[in-house]
């Protein structure tokens, strides 16, 4: 898959030099420097009309896990710092990707993620944000995985964006692989964090309109992976989802669009839904 910058490539200042794929919990902008604020398409700011996620929720608990932190951009050396995820140790954060209008990930995953929680409180849900913009940077992935963890959380689900070369379109769910190493075990939530992944995946192509990515995963939407710390470190059904990609023009236009971002919160809303009631 091609490559963005990260906030740790102080020897490889671009990825798509050192011939690895980044993580989602290791992606960064294309700048160097904060870009501008959130800039969402101004023609959008109304939900469109869309049936209420069915069913209750009440007494389930769900963590969403908003990539990235706005802040991110100014402590730079903060989240450069490594931590362990078993396998091996990783960057703290990354400032995540952007639009080439610079509309940022971490923005974006905000938005989607505040549409997310009010959908699934309507319901009944306990929801926990991992962040609300509300700290100077992070938190580390290895305390994302924490704080589902500590929530005993039903399900949890990380929002992002992908940062890959342009002509590279559509979502995907990433997934864990089976790891045990270190602190890392993830053998009791790999088959119900798949189950979730699916129904995700499912719901969200519905709901959006769009399509599994055309680069990774063979056409699926689903990608497993065992080298992204808040999977390894998770305890309870957890899943990655990369809404699009940033770097790419049509679907730029689609994250950058406040209408399909409801949508996109109403897609996953109705996988975790679907996923909860069996």
């Amino acid at each position: 898959m091609p490559l963005v910058l990260t906030t740790s490539a102080a020897a490889c200042a671009l990825l798509a030099g050192c011939g690895t794929t980044p993580a989602p919990d290791a992606k960064a902008a294309p700048h160097s420097s904060a870009p501008s604020s959130a800039r969402p398409q101004p023609s959008g700011s109304g939900s469109p009309a869309v049936r209420p996620v069915p069913s209750s929720l009440a007494g389930r608990t769900i963590v969403i896990d908003p990539g990235h932190n706005p802040g991110n951009f100014r402590h730079t050396k903060e989240i450069n710092q490594k931590v362990d995820i078993g396998t091996n140790r990783k960057e703290c954060d990354t400032t995540g990707t952007a639009t080439a209008d610079d509309y940022t990930e971490a923005a974006f995953t905000l938005d989607v993620s505040h549409r997310l929680r009010d959908l699934l409180e309507a319901q009944g849900a306990t929801v926990v944000l991992t962040h609300d913009a509300d700290r100077p940077y992070g938190p580390c992935i290895d305390e994302r995985a924490r704080i589902g963890n500590g929530r005993k959380a039903d399900a949890v689900v990380s929002v992002h964006a992908d940062g890959s070369a342009a002509g590279n379109r559509g979502f995907h769910v990433i997934l864990p692989a089976p790891v045990r190493s270190g602190a890392a075990d993830t053998a009791p939530i790999v088959a119900p964090s798949r189950t979730l992944g699916e129904r995700i995946a499912t719901h969200f192509a519905r709901a959006t309109g769009t399509s599994p990515a055309n680069y990774i995963g063979s056409g699926t939407g689903l990608d497993v992976r065992d080298d992204l710390g808040g999977l390894n470190l998770s305890t309870v059904p957890k899943v990655f989802l990369e809404c699009g990609n940033m770097r790419d023009p049509k679907d730029a236009a689609l994250l950058t669009n406040a209408a399909w971002r409801q949508k996109a919160a109403h897609g996953i809303a109705e996988g975790i839904g679907t996923y909860l009631k069996g």
